[in-house]
């Protein structure tokens, strides 16, 4: 099959195997080659990763795998190939990585079943149990746009603000022009339904299950990933659907801590910059936001891609021997280089500034193209993409 991307808006539906495999062995290389102290004998050696396969969840796995030496146990949800079409590409990211990660002697699982559902929590906890005893950090990634609970009660989430719909400069991705977006009004079931899908519930479920089965050990660490952004976004973000799922998900980590504390079990939340991933390319008047943020954090030197992150996360910190790094709310700043002062005067500079003629200087949107044709795997200039390849990834 020669696979070529077929883009409509924020949505590529092929992926390209090769390229993806290409995708995860930069990232793994950038880990390699990026040197670190060495870590005491407490480093996390056994990691569940619960989104593992795209974005922050892959870049964190990879980094637990090659930072600590661990062997992680990925969960997700992927859609695998056919004859006539190709997989998508966390599919052919986990694959890649379980296949890189064993060819460099690290033990490393996946799990593609839908992780919202109890059966799913036990299938792991019997491959922790069978294969690696006990886990000793878990990291949550899920970032879905629904969630179906055991009973096949389906919740979705809304990509929406709240108070008065919001009105700002947005990207359409299709014509490359610079448009008027407007994000309308949440409902409260709306919100209920959002911060059931993003919220904390998930969690705290997938750290209940794994301790009472006694597969997680005491002194554990759990982080999730959030993100909520400058007062720039805040009707996006702050103060939108996802606003009230990600304090719910903050809500959890001190939860998590209070009702495990026990058995020393530690929750966090680490707030990420924003980043160009499969999921925040969906979020309404998002991609404008993300593009010129990368551009000036790009020009002032400070800027870090996925896997610059999670590293960073994991050798600063969540040094192990160390105590973690966070704020006065207990919460893990990641954004710290996006929230600079002079950072955040030179995106809302550009953001007034910027139209369909201008975009280029000021959001650098072949960059953006770039990142964006790289998550599912195409535009790395050794692969070669007239070639016939096997959508099964052999």
């Amino acid at each position: 099959m020669i696979i070529k991307p077929k883009v409509k808006a924020f949505l590529c539906s092929t992926a390209h195997p090769l390229g993806c495999e290409e995708h995860v062995r930069r990232q793994i290389q950038y880990v390699k080659d990026t040197p670190a102290e060495a870590f005491p004998a407490e480093a996390p050696k056994k990691v569940l990763v619960i989104g593992c396969s795209t974005g922050y969840g892959l870049s964190a796995r990879i980094a637990a795998a090659y930072r600590y030496g661990a062997a992680t146990l990925g969960v997700c949800r992927e859609k695998a190939p056919s004859e006539n079409r190709t997989a998508s590409p966390g599919w052919y990211n986990y694959n890649a990585f379980d296949k890189l990660a064993a060819a460099d002697g690290i033990w490393a699982k996946t799990l593609n079943e839908d992780a919202f559902l109890t059966a799913t929590k036990k299938k792991a906890v019997e491959i922790i149990k069978e294969e690696l005893g006990q886990i000793d950090m878990v990291i949550y990634s899920l970032a879905a746009p629904k969630r179906a609970t055991d009973d096949g009660t389906v919740y979705r989430s809304a990509l929406k603000t709240t108070g008065q719909p919001f009105i700002s400069k947005d990207l359409n991705l299709e014509t490359l022009e610079i448009v008027e977006g407007r994000m309308e009004c949440a409902t409260e079931q709306e919100i209920a339904d959002s911060i059931k899908v993003m919220g904390g519930e998930d969690w705290y479920d997938w750290i209940t299950v794994l301790s009472e089965a006694g597969v997680l050990k005491e002194g554990s660490t759990t982080v999730a990933f959030s993100y909520l952004g400058p007062e720039l976004t805040y009707p996006i973000y702050s103060h939108g659907t996802m606003g009230f799922a990600k304090k719910h998900l903050y809500e959890t980590s001190v939860k998590i801590t209070e009702d495990f504390k026990d058995r020393g079990i530690k929750g966090y939340v680490s707030m990420n910059k924003s980043m160009i991933t499969q999921a925040s390319i969906a979020i309404p008047m998002g991609p404008i936001y993300i593009a010129i943020a990368k551009k000036v954090m790009q020009d002032k030197g400070c800027y870090e891609n996925c896997i610059q992150q999670m590293d960073r996360l994991l050798k600063e910190k969540m040094a192990p021997g160390r105590p973690v790094i966070a704020d006065e709310d207990n919460i893990i700043r990641l954004d710290d280089f996006e929230l600079q002062e002079h950072v955040q005067k030179q995106i809302s500079w550009n953001m007034d500034h910027i139209t369909t003629e201008n975009a280029e200087d000021l959001a650098g949107l072949s960059d953006y193209w770039l990142d964006f044709y790289n998550m599912f795997g195409f535009k790395f200039d050794n692969i070669d993409y007239d070639k016939d390849v096997s959508p099964f990834y052999e």
